[in-house]
């Protein structure tokens, strides 16, 4: 007995560092898995039709040009705050549960169950079926609906957090109670968390209308075109300069070589001039470029921003609130010093009554009990004695406003 148990002792340790190994592969292997594994998404091209695809990181990043730290913003498993970058051929958009890639021509939606990822799909669709003639580009009119329908969300927050909020702090002014505390601090809690999101969207639409050179890259559909443009032009050139016969038998005249110096200043001259015209012409250019953009972002910077001043307006009536209570609060605690100090001077009155008479209720001779009413006259004496001392130490609180009016 006693040597099968030690032989079953000896023979477990080997077998529980197997378990840990083979443990510790598979979660290792399941590691891989998830950093290399593929995600649903749905894929919107620009006629509206939406379909579900499982990708991988590397193929997205390929496709869209991306490195590998925008991706980490679109992965649920995080928690990032509210973004929109542009790059070379995307548009990385992260806005509260709208997560998304947008391109030129196809928007990669990350899938999800949440109702806004499906108000996104089937608006966006509808939007691209119906007006297939609008002045925006693809790009721009994807990147509206992620606004608009990630304002209207937090705006709708907010108003569902002001429906609830005001009854609570108007009947919490009229009486306190512990339950209803309670429930201003839980509403305080999630005002100030949606206003962190509320700011975070509303200083990102505000960096993209200061920074031209962000919302120049945003502009997908006119960088494609002016890229098709010059590899056009670069193609005309190369076919034109190798069609070019140039003869190098004949020899320069000196008259020609020297028109040639004279022309030189000229030519600079030329050139400096066309390239301040280009500049400029390019400058105009760029801004015409991002106007629409600029006027899309400043139209919903104007909605989060009005999101923001409710939540500023019911963060001030919250205060307003609390300085109220705080006030009651210590007009309350002057009543109760009030009757402590009245109750205080009454016991010492009341004090000075019970030692006269238990003085004088001693068994001891005196001439006051010579008399049948004699103690009843210290009584009253004493009594009264004790009631104009007791107004005498109100007026004398009063005069040194010891005693609040």
């Amino acid at each position: 007995m006693e040597e099968r148990q030690g032989q079953y002792y000896i023979s477990s340790p080997p077998e529980s560092e197997f378990n840990r190994q083979v443990n510790r592969k598979a979660g290792i292997t399941d590691l891989k898995q998830r950093a290399h594994g593929s995600r649903s998404w749905i894929k919107i091209d620009q006629d509206g039709n939406s379909e579900i695809v499982t990708l991988d990181k590397a193929t997205i990043m390929r496709h869209c040009s991306l490195p590998s730290r925008d991706l980490r913003l679109l992965d649920p498993k995080f928690i990032y705050p509210s973004s929109i970058l542009g790059r070379e051929m995307a548009i990385v958009v992260n806005l509260e549960q709208i997560r998304c890639i947008i391109t030129a021509d196809e928007v990669i939606l990350m899938n999800s169950l949440d109702g806004t990822v499906g108000r996104y799909r089937s608006q966006l669709c509808n939007r691209l079926r119906r007006e297939k003639s609008d002045d925006l580009p693809f790009e721009f009119r994807a990147l509206e609906l992620a606004l608009e329908l990630t304002c209207t969300s937090l705006d709708a927050q907010v108003n569902e957090l002001e429906l609830e909020i005001y009854p609570v702090l108007d009947e919490l002014a009229s009486s306190i109670s512990t339950l209803l505390l309670e429930r201003v601090r839980r509403f305080k809690g999630h005002l100030l968390a949606l206003t962190q999101r509320v700011q975070k969207v509303r200083d990102e639409i505000e960096h993209l209308m200061d920074d031209d050179g962000d919302m120049a890259e945003m502009c997908l559909t006119e960088k494609r075109r002016r890229s098709d443009a010059s590899l056009l032009n670069d193609c005309f050139q190369t076919r034109s300069s190798t069609g070019r016969v140039i003869s190098k038998s004949a020899p320069n005249s000196p008259e020609r070589s020297v028109s040639g110096l004279q022309m030189l200043p000229r030519t600079f001259s030329g050139i400096a001039n066309s390239s301040k015209y280009g500049s400029s012409t390019g400058s105009s250019d760029n801004e015409e470029r991002i106007q629409p953009l600029e006027m899309l972002l400043e139209a919903y910077f104007i909605v989060i921003d009005n999101t923001l001043n409710t939540l500023s307006s019911l963060k001030e009536y919250i205060d307003d609130t609390e300085d109220f209570l705080n006030i009651k609060l210590g007009n309350i605690q002057n009543l109760l010093i009030k009757f402590e100090m009245l109750l205080t001077a009454a016991t010492l009155v009341a004090a000075i009554f019970a030692a006269v008479t238990g003085v004088f209720g001693m068994n001891f001779e005196t001439s006051v009990f010579d008399y049948p009413s004699g103690f009843n006259w210290v009584l009253v004496i004493t009594g009264i004695a004790c009631v104009a001392l007791y107004f005498a130490l109100l007026f004398y609180f009063r005069y040194k406003k010891v005693l609040p009016e």
